[in-house]
């Protein structure tokens, strides 16, 4: 086999790798019920070194018979962390916290994903590294409270059943803004 030959084979290995690297969560997700409320494939992407929020995602659905409202309290990789939504305003993506809760209506199932509604973390503590956990504490305001760990997968990876390059990269700049409240 040629040199050339072995080259293009290491080459194509290792874009391979990394593919699948953005494309595979870090780890499974575990489901949570907590009352009516069910929390299904928790994740959250990775951070550049020096970022200073974070996001993480799931699926809630409410399964019972009257609404209910989700805040995150706490986590243990930021020193705040709330629910936002992302909106267009004069062509430029904005952040802003859901104020008052998340409502999640009867028999109603909320994704939060890139480039919509996301758990926004505030004030890394520490970039969130492939790999790893990040532990947030979720308040509903009559099903009560529950810890949820979110798997953190690469920089710019997909939702979990995405394909690579599925949703929008939050890897800062790009004309996003974040809006205190």
């Amino acid at each position: 086999m040629t040199s050339i030959a072995k080259t293009n084979i290491r080459l194509a290995a290792a874009c391979a790798l990394a593919l699948t690297q953005l494309a595979a969560p870090a780890a499974q997700a575990t489901d949570y019920n907590v009352g009516p409320i069910q929390i299904t494939a928790p994740w959250a992407r990775a951070t550049p070194k020096g970022a200073s929020t974070g996001a993480a995602y799931m699926t809630i659905t409410n399964t019972g018979k009257t609404p209910d409202k989700v805040s995150c309290v706490s986590s243990d990789a930021s020193a705040e962390c709330q629910i936002h939504t992302m909106v267009m305003n004069n062509g430029v993506m904005q952040m802003r916290p859901v104020e008052g809760g998340l409502e999640i209506k009867p028999g109603e199932t909320v994704t939060l994903k890139p480039g919509g509604l996301h758990v926004m973390l505030v004030n890394l503590k520490h970039p969130l590294e492939q790999g790893s956990t990040v532990k947030t504490t979720l308040k509903f305001d009559s099903a009560g409270t529950v810890d949820v760990d979110y798997p953190v997968a690469a920089i710019g990876a997909a939702a979990p059943g995405v394909p690579a390059g599925g949703g929008m990269q939050m890897q800062g700049g790009g004309g996003m803004q974040m809006n205190k409240p």
